[in-house]
């Protein structure tokens, strides 16, 4: 708890907004609400000063009113730094964490073909993991998506 303690106060320390928005979950288990217009700087300062080099995954989450992004971000000593921000669910723009993370693209990717958050900084006509001929406008991990008759089903090219 002690190393994870020390995590949250440089990140408190460099970014006072921040400051009672820990939560420890565990010894190497932290989770902290951030403001999207500073998670790029909050990632850069986790990676390059406090050598948080692994991004284990990004998963998104459409609560019915916002969408929430996690980034999951791990240091070598185990320790696992969980960072929340949402957006809203339409009209939403994460910035591309591929700068920071460059394994981010396939989980960038998931975020803008599931939900239909657009990730700003991704290739242009890249789409996964959904079929190449799947339709435009369809986001099957959205609360109110509905298939509609023209969504490919397994054998159906």
């Amino acid at each position: 708890m002690e190393k994870a303690m020390a995590v949250v106060n440089r990140l408190e320390e460099r970014f006072p907004a921040l400051l009672g928005n820990a939560v420890l979950s565990g010894p190497r288990r932290i989770f902290m609400d951030v403001p999207l217009e500073s998670l790029m700087d909050i990632l850069h300062f986790c990676h390059d000063e406090l050598v948080f080099d692994h991004l284990c995954t990004i998963t998104g989450l459409d609560n019915g009113e916002m969408f929430e992004f996690l980034y999951h971000i791990a240091h070598e000593d185990g320790i696992v730094l969980t960072l929340k921000v949402k957006t809203p669910r339409d009209g939403g723009v994460l910035p591309s964490v591929m700068p920071i993370y460059n394994g981010a693209i396939f989980y960038e990717l998931e975020l803008e073909g599931l939900l239909g958050v657009e990730v700003e900084g991704l290739p242009d006509d890249r789409q996964y993991p959904l079929p190449d001929n799947w339709p435009k406008g369809q986001y099957p991990m959205r609360k109110d998506w509905k298939p509609t008759s023209n969504a490919p089903t397994q054998g159906n090219p």
